[in-house]
């Protein structure tokens, strides 16, 4: 089937958007809407005749995305290791939500609900099939500037949700309807800046497997960095 390059990122688009009202409106679905999504995906992928190297699945690039992936992993992770110890030491453990000290729930987060319901769908949607669609029209810098911004876009609503992120930040610039503004305003950039660090990985090492490995230690250390604080 050939679709046009507007419709086929309207349709990648669509069933993001489908996706995040379910995750919405039906409490607990997390997990499952991202595998949902993923499977969608995939078959959107096949239908607009996407190839696996299109994705960044070809098993040739596979050693590549381990070793870039290795490497941003380690690099979050000596991140947050500096911020957890800054932590300990300064206020800022002060401005962290207090957080139900459950290992088993955070380690369910950490090493299934994270990789499988937002990880891989996210990095398949935004550096997978938006990045190779943009591409097909735009330049690489356009392609990747605009998945980007779209990845921003797409944690407005998460931004104005619950969370201890969201309640670390509201204790630093208010809950407000103006502290609000600022919330979604520094979420949307700094997930648009996380989008061209995720951007870079994929195009350098050729594989998705990159992004993914760095999007997961991101959020998933993020989980138990809370825990631990």
């Amino acid at each position: 089937m050939r679709i046009g390059g507007g419709r086929a990122i309207g349709l990648v688009l669509a069933a993001l958007v489908a996706a995040l009202v379910v995750d919405r409106a039906v409490p607990g679905s997390h997990l499952v809407v991202g595998l949902g999504l993923t499977a969608g995906l995939v078959v959107i992928a096949r239908v607009l005749g996407l190839t696996a190297a299109d994705l960044g699945l070809a098993r040739s690039t596979v050693p590549a995305g381990l070793r870039w992936g290795a490497v941003a992993a380690a690099l979050v992770g000596a991140a947050y290791t500096l911020i957890y110890l800054i932590a300990l030491v300064t206020p800022v453990r002060e401005v962290l939500p207090d957080g139900e000290n459950d290992i088993r729930r955070t380690l369910w987060a950490a090493l299934v609900v994270i990789p499988l319901g937002t990880v891989v769908p996210e990095e398949l949607a935004f550096r997978g099939l938006l990045l190779a669609l943009l591409e097909r029209r735009h330049s690489v810098v356009a392609a990747t500037v605009t998945s980007s911004g779209l990845f921003g876009l797409w944690h407005v609503l998460a931004s104005l949700g619950g969370g201890a992120a969201n309640a670390a930040i509201a204790d630093v610039v208010g809950s407000d309807a103006a502290g609000t503004v600022v919330r979604v305003i520094a979420t949307v950039g700094f997930t648009s800046l996380a989008g061209l660090v995720l951007c870079g990985l994929r195009l350098r090492s050729g594989s998705l497997l990159a992004p993914v490995l760095a999007h997961w230690t991101v959020n998933g250390l993020g989980v138990v960095m809370i825990l631990l604080a």
